[in-house]
């Protein structure tokens, strides 16, 4: 089966155990008169829908390209995420409400059996569930199902805290216990879906890449001969299985450039054999002049001194009789904390202390991986 196979068949099997004990917990519910209980029981209908919108963004992610969506359509499973935790953030709000009205009149409650075993057999059913859609999420790479797996083991907490205080109550009569119970429950709902609303938002913004994709793509261009560095590394999400890579490689100018050509054309088919997309544009790095060997080596070392994590690229001397032109990229981080003007200023004293001949020509770049 394909990422799309194994996302709706979750998701069908998610529909069908939430709406069995949503119907079983709201009998529970009504027999025993407890507001938690009735409260947790519409938690496992907000999953079903969840559930339910999770599957149509899998039938929708699976529509080819059209010439409107050139990289497909699989963010509809992003956006299907993003629908579920609304869904359950609206319903963690509703039952907010009802727990406090039950809080402040609170009302005895009916000892059942039922109701008990209901409550126990739902942890039960939970935990299946938050296992299998761990598993079918890591194993597809589905942060749909990634966090319907987070939200059945939100639901095994909620419901085991509901079921200690319905017993607890039964023995003690403390009535107010159960509209405590709800706004508990209600309270952990809301919690759950900010949290579901925060990761589905950011790869819709366009998160930085994960850090292991980042490191798996720098290492394999950087095993082929020739290379001598990578620089400008975008990586673009379109969904789960829709992965697009762009970056630019350094390789000797001397080379012949039809072997040069070569050799990025077997890097982009083999990246995109392994699934990432990949557009390489070719960077040419004289070797065999020790004077741009020097600078860059010296300029590199100076912008390490100053941070760790900036870098410098594409640098070129153009030597005249009076001076001489110093061309570099110098690349700052995303989301870098410290001051650029102050480090820029640092670098082109530096580099005119090498010689008054020369004339510093920055350009300041912001990368785009962490």
């Amino acid at each position: 089966m394909n990422h799309t196979d194994y996302g709706k068949r979750a998701s069908i099997i998610g529909i069908c155990c939430n709406v069995l004990l949503c119907l079983g917990k709201l009998a529970a519910g009504y027999i025993s008169g407890s507001i938690s209980i009735v409260a947790d029981g519409l938690n496992n209908l907000s999953d079903a829908s969840g559930n339910a919108v999770s599957f149509l963004g899998f039938k929708l992610g699976e529509k080819k390209p059209d010439a409107e969506h050139p990289y497909g359509h699989a963010r509809y499973e992003y956006l299907a995420g993003l629908t579920v935790s609304v869904i359950v953030l609206a319903l963690g709000l509703s039952l907010c409400k009802e727990a406090v009205l039950k809080l402040i009149h609170p009302e005895p409650l009916t000892f059942s059996w039922l109701s008990i075993v209901i409550l126990a057999v739902s942890i039960a059913v939970k935990l299946w569930m938050s296992r299998y859609s761990r598993k079918v999420g890591e194993k597809i790479g589905s942060d749909t199902l990634k966090a319907v797996a987070i939200d059945s083991r939100n639901d095994v907490i909620a419901t085991s805290a509901v079921l200690a205080g319905i017993i607890f109550t039964y023995n003690t009569d403390i009535l107010w216990l159960d509209g405590l119970l709800g706004l508990l429950v209600a309270l952990f709902i809301i919690y759950s879906g900010v949290e579901l609303v925060r990761e589905m938002l950011s790869p819709l913004l366009g998160e930085s890449p994960d850090p292991e994709l980042v490191k798996q793509i720098e290492e394999k261009v950087l095993s082929y001969p020739n290379v001598l560095g990578i620089h400008d590394l975008m990586v673009h999400d379109y969904g789960p299985g829709h992965t697009f890579a762009s970056l630019h490689v350094e390789m000797p100018a001397e080379m012949d450039v039809m072997e040069s050509h070569d050799l990025i054309d077997c890097i982009e088919n083999d990246l995109t054999a392994e699934g990432v997309q990949t557009s390489i544009h070719f960077d040419p790095i004289v070797t065999e002049d020790s004077r741009v060997a020097d600078m860059r080596l010296a300029i590199a070392g100076k912008v390490k001194e100053l941070d760790s994590s900036l870098t410098i690229h594409d640098l070129r001397l153009v030597i005249g009789p009076s001076h001489t032109n110093v061309l570099f990229d110098l690349v700052f981080p995303a989301g870098f904390k410290g001051d650029t003007s102050y480090v820029v200023k640092e670098v082109e004293a530096f580099i005119k202390s090498l010689s008054e001949k020369n004339i510093p020509k920055i350009k300041v770049e912001q990368g785009y991986t962490r």
